[in-house]
């Protein structure tokens, strides 16, 4: 049992209270500091009035709607006050016709009790006044004047419901009890009949020729007491009808918003619970990502200091070549000290010649041990400058690179033997052997390397300075048209899309297919929730930078990324929603791929519409300046 029915029920199991009297009702559902009484018309109105409201909750609609059905249906057939009470119609003929509105008739008016004055026009204040004086309730007071005797008379009216037959014929009985009613009226005597005589008006009396029956006729009907009550009691079921069609039409409409509102609260549950699936994966996904990048970074430090240990390798290997390269250079100098005073010794023997032949066969030996000295002072020369000479071609080989060149450089002017604090520009000049004609000819070899590399260092430095400089105004240049392309697309985003060039979202998913898609499975409105759904979806995979449905293929202008049609999502897309949905799918992926690889979010790009393809930012300024002259000229227009 639902909505009003349920209160319904409690009420006739007299749960609440209704009926304080019988004449008067309380509504049970109103607040305290709201009682009231009322009659029934009044409750009833009161009644149907809450549950029509548009401003109250539906638990206090449906309660109101079943207290008025059960005023209609129980307390009206119970004896509420619009039914006729037994005592009403003791002693009275169903079928006898009365005036209705029930009117009562005064006759003998006396002029004091008829209202004087302009404004009066016929309206008997002084005489309804005495009425309520009396107990009685009559709603309107009317004097009536006839020409023809001169007399006064009133038509008093009564309420049109039983309550107000009852008060008309307590009326009619209160003056016949004092024999001045319609009988002793017209009952012929030769007294003069003083006082008001009254009665309720009929048949005869609306029938009349005079002036109150003229007023009868035209502000009422005759009516038996079967007519009426058969009249109300077809209203009443009108009522009762037109009630319970609404009260059905507002548990249908309850019923209907309840499975509404079930099947929003399972969508919305559904909703959350995908919202909750893809937070979870979306924090394992990161968890995941965090736990690459921690073990990347670990890689690094590893590598970093397997380097920094071949760094102190190398540096050790090369302050063992330089204290070799030392030695070298001392016994270099040693052995050209041993030659020179060799070369002496030889000298002043030859010229001791003379003093005879022991001295020259002594100074003969001595010569002979200073050949072979000098022999080999001579290979060992050779050899230093054979290996000079190839140090200075495979120097040669290694000009062309300029990471070679550098650390060639280096190496020639001492930098690598002794640091960046030599003291002198040349220190590779002292580690020559000096004497000779050959010697000299490589020391001017290697002055004219030294002159070169200078050249080289010179014009290499200028070379980077020019580069960087160049770089440096390229960027600017580039940041320059950037922002005023980023300007421009700002602009044309609150422009009309109509124009062949606009802004488009790289990498936005297209919904139409996804809605056509969903059509041909579910209804028009639950397709484009589920449309929806699956669009967003797919728009969170193709964001996923753990994902990446590309192959390498080799073209001519090198290696090129296309989209793997064998990806198991991509060929699950494709057999469950279709080409279109697929293609869709592909294209969002190819632009995100192309212009945001490392955000994979979506972007917005100046786009020419009419060819298909990123449109340049003279194509926008033209069209900015197409715009503005057409609004110019329209503003002269006007």
């Amino acid at each position: 049992m639902r909505g009003s029915e349920k209160f319904y029920e409690e009420l006739k199991r007299g749960n609440h209270l209704v009926k304080v009297s019988e004449e008067t009702f309380t509504c049970p559902y109103c607040q305290m500091k709201n009682k009231r009484h009322y009659i029934y018309k009044e409750l009833l109105r009161h009644a149907y009035g809450v549950g029509e409201s548009g401003k109250r909750s539906k638990r206090e609609k449906a309660r109101h709607f079943a207290l008025a059905k059960y005023l209609v249906q129980d307390v009206a057939s119970g004896g509420g006050s619009s039914k006729p009470g037994g005592d009403v119609l003791v002693d009275h003929d169903y079928d006898e016709k009365y005036v209705w509105p029930w009117t009562g008739v005064i006759v003998n008016v006396p002029a004091n009790l008829v209202d004087d004055g302009k404004y009066a026009r016929g309206r008997g204040f002084k005489l309804r006044d005495e009425l309520k004086r009396r107990g009685f309730k009559p709603t309107q007071v009317q004097t009536v004047w006839n020409s023809r005797d001169h007399s006064r008379a009133a038509l008093v009216k009564f309420d049109k419901d039983w309550c107000g037959f009852s008060d008309a014929i307590r009326f009619e009985k209160a003056y016949e009890a004092d024999h001045h009613g319609k009988k002793e009226w017209y009952a012929k005597s030769n007294d003069i009949k003083l006082g008001l005589y009254a009665w309720v008006a009929r048949q005869d009396d609306y029938n009349l020729k005079s002036k109150v029956g003229y007023e009868l006729r035209k502000n009422g009907d005759l009516k038996t007491i079967s007519q009426i009550m058969a009249e109300e009691a077809r209203k009443q079921d009108q009522l009762v009808n037109n009630l319970t069609n609404i009260i059905e039409e507002k548990n249908q409409h309850l019923h209907e918003m309840e499975l509404k509102y079930s099947a929003s609260t399972v969508s919305l549950n559904n909703l959350m619970e995908e919202e909750d699936r893809l937070l979870q994966f979306f924090d394992e996904e990161i968890k995941m990502v965090q736990l690459k990048e921690q073990d990347q970074l670990r890689s690094i430090l590893k590598d970093l200091k397997q380097v920094q240990s071949n760094l102190e390798a190398e540096r050790t290997n090369l302050e063992l070549q330089e204290k070799d390269l030392e030695k070298r250079e001392k016994d270099l100098e040693k052995r050209e000290a041993e030659n020179e005073s060799i070369r002496k010794q030889v000298a002043e023997e030859i010229e001791m010649n003379a003093m005879g032949n022991i001295s020259l066969e002594f100074a003969a030996s001595e010569q002979l041990k200073g050949d072979e000295n000098v022999l080999k002072l001579a290979d060992d020369q050779k050899r230093q400058r054979e290996e000079l000479y190839n140090w200075i071609i495979q120097l040669d080989k290694h000009l062309d690179s300029k990471e070679t060149l550098e650390l060639e450089f280096k190496q020639l002017t001492g930098t690598w033997l002794f640091g960046s604090n030599c003291p002198q520009p040349w220190p590779v000049l002292a580690l020559l052997p000096m004497g000779g004609d050959g010697d000299v000819e490589v020391l001017k070899k290697v002055e004219a390397i030294l002159k070169e590399l200078r050249e080289k260092e010179r014009q290499l430095e200028y070379e980077k300075t020019l580069k960087q400089t160049l770089v440096i105004k390229d960027h600017k240049r580039n940041d320059e048209l950037q922002e005023a392309r980023n300007e421009l697309i700002n602009g044309l985003k609150l422009m009309p899309s109509h124009t062949f060039v606009g802004v488009k979202g790289m990498g936005d998913l297209d919904s139409k297919p996804f809605v056509e898609a969903m059509k041909r499975k579910y209804k028009e409105e639950e397709a484009e929730v589920r449309a929806m759904e699956l669009c967003s979806l797919w728009m969170e995979y193709i964001k996923d930078h753990n994902w990446h449905p590309f192959k390498v293929r080799k073209v001519e202008e090198g290696p090129k990324e296309f989209v793997d049609n064998e990806d198991e999502k991509l060929k699950g897309l494709k057999k469950e929603l279709g080409n279109k949905v697929f293609d869709a799918v592909t294209k969002a992926l190819i632009e995100i791929n192309e212009y945001n690889p490392s955000g994979r979010y979506i972007i917005s790009e100046l786009w020419n519409y009419q060819e298909g393809r990123r449109a340049t930012l003279k194509e926008g300024v033209n069209l900015l300046i197409e715009q503005w002259r057409k609004k110019k000229h329209d503003m002269q227009l006007e």
